[in-house]
């Protein structure tokens, strides 16, 4: 469900292409959500040639690299060389970019993922909002725009430095005494609390 078609495919394609920026990224073979049978085929790898814009490898050979089916994502967010995340806003995903303080482009696409994109872009200002997601179809016009807003604009800078700020909340929250620490502290004393009821 999480795939594009081969058209989309070719729009982020085109975007990276004439946005100038370095970029790592990830393809999958493109799934259809209409068709049973295609969802219960076991993953191939995707054939890039067939499925991007013809010279698209070549042209970007020395500022991109493309690759297959997968990336440690942590690992990835966490690379000095990273300044930006496309992301479904997966809220595993959403943290993840939020702990590595990188800020978010929000491409939403199925389940809790467009109330997390409000909660990114509005609420925490730690994301922008790829418009087209509600269509179902994001143009080259806009991944271009949006990856050169994030990379070279004042508001990409303003955008940097909220998410650097949310990082730092977030690490005071998991440290002894934060909020998250507290929380989950609390959650351990229900649980015990729990169980010594259900055991009388």
């Amino acid at each position: 469900m999480g795939t594009f078609s081969v058209e989309q495919l070719k729009e982020i394609a085109t975007g990276l292409d004439k946005s100038g920026q370095r970029f790592l990224w990830v393809v999958s073979v493109p799934g259809n959500v209409n068709d049973p049978k295609r969802l219960l085929e076991i993953p191939c790898e995707p054939d890039l040639d067939a499925l991007l814009p013809e010279g698209f490898l070549e042209r970007t050979k020395d500022r991109g690299l493309v690759v297959k089916s997968w990336v440690p994502q942590v690992d990835v967010l966490n690379h000095q060389a990273t300044g930006a995340f496309v992301t479904h806003c997966g809220w595993n995903s959403t943290m993840e970019g939020i702990m590595a303080g990188i800020p978010m482009l929000c491409w939403p696409l199925y389940a809790e993922q467009k109330m997390n994109k409000i909660v990114m872009t509005e609420d925490m200002g730690v994301g922008v909002e790829m418009e087209g997601y509600r269509a179902g179809f994001i143009k080259a016009e806009e991944v271009e725009a949006k990856l050169r807003l994030v990379m070279e604009s004042k508001e990409g800078r303003e955008l940097q430095a909220r998410v650097v700020a949310r990082k730092k909340e977030a690490e005071a929250a998991l440290e002894i005494g934060g909020s998250s620490y507290a929380a989950f502290f609390q959650f351990l004393l229900d649980a015990e609390n729990l169980g010594e009821e259900l055991a009388h």
